[in-house]
């Protein structure tokens, strides 16, 4: 059996920065997309981040999530983390802590700098007295999560100095760097700003994540590894395979009206793509 509990992200991202590797972290909705992340995860034996946005925890509910990565853990060998993604609101996070979460993300990059080192610096000091683990971003990303979207204009790279002073001001434990990926789809070519993640990477000794990571080719990511990146966001990648599959089983069965039938499919679908983000991170074999 497995280790029974959910843990944090402060060892799994030890162990990525150390061996120069990345723990992928999968924008989960429900039952199903949640069982093909940690299915396929304990398949090829990675440590795996499961992510809810606000608009997944409306939806789905904070208390039925924490109950099925409880049961992910003790089913399985592997580290499990269960992570609030871009989550604005000390309240909010205190709220899902309390159900049972151990890795949050406070996004309060769109505050000028003073303002958001305080709120992330209040989210530091309760979730490090429930061991809990934080991640919080410095430079806005373009692009569109959930219902909050950033205009191309207003998406700010992510100043070195400054992040070091910010990490040195919260004592939060990640820090997501904004060098030029987006959520959602690209139009054309991403421009990966490498060499504002060496500096960075230089200057702050914490691990790196790299949010918007859906839609960059392979290659592009791994070197991003290479100069620091811990941890990868993944949602938009895993969202139109799991769909399309679906689609194409209503088409092939217009009178289907099982679940289990038609999820299926969408399943398979997205199991691959995981499978291959696994791959990529190379965390395969790091459990």
């Amino acid at each position: 059996m497995g280790n029974n509990r959910i843990v944090n992200t402060v060892d799994m991202f030890q162990k990525a920065k150390e061996e120069k590797y990345a723990i992928p972290a999968f924008n989960i909705h429900n039952l199903e997309t949640f069982q093909v992340v940690v299915d396929t995860a304990a398949e090829l034996n990675s440590p795996v981040i499961l992510a809810s946005t606000p608009g997944t925890i409306s939806y789905s509910g904070g208390d039925y999530l924490v109950s099925l990565g409880n049961a992910a853990a003790k089913r399985y060998e592997i580290p499990i983390a269960l992570h609030l993604d871009h989550f604005e609101s000390f309240e909010e996070i205190k709220k899902y802590i309390d159900f049972g979460f151990k890795s949050v993300m406070i996004d309060a990059s769109h505050h000028p700098f003073e303002e958001n080192f305080k709120i992330v610096k209040q989210v530091v000091e309760y979730a490090h007295e429930h061991e809990v683990s934080v991640e919080a971003e410095l430079g806005r990303l373009g692009g569109v999560e959930d219902d909050l979207v950033v205009d191309e204009k207003d998406a700010k790279f992510t100043n070195p100095e400054q992040a070091r002073e910010f990490v040195d001001l919260t004592g939060i434990d990640s820090l997501a760097v904004a060098i030029g990926t987006a959520h959602g789809l690209y139009n054309g070519e991403p421009k990966i700003d490498f060499e504002r993640l060496e500096v960075i990477h230089s200057v702050v000794n914490i691990p790196l994540v790299l949010h918007g990571a859906s839609d960059i080719p392979d290659a592009m990511v791994k070197r991003t590894i290479e100069l620091g990146i811990c941890k990868v966001n993944i949602a938009t990648d895993l969202k139109i395979p799991f769909s399309n599959a679906v689609k194409q089983y209503f088409n092939e069965n217009p009178e289907a009206n099982d679940p289990r039938k038609y999820m299926t499919p969408g399943k398979e679908a997205m199991k691959e793509v995981v499978v291959g983000k696994i791959m990529m991170c190379g965390s395969n074999g790091k459990a």
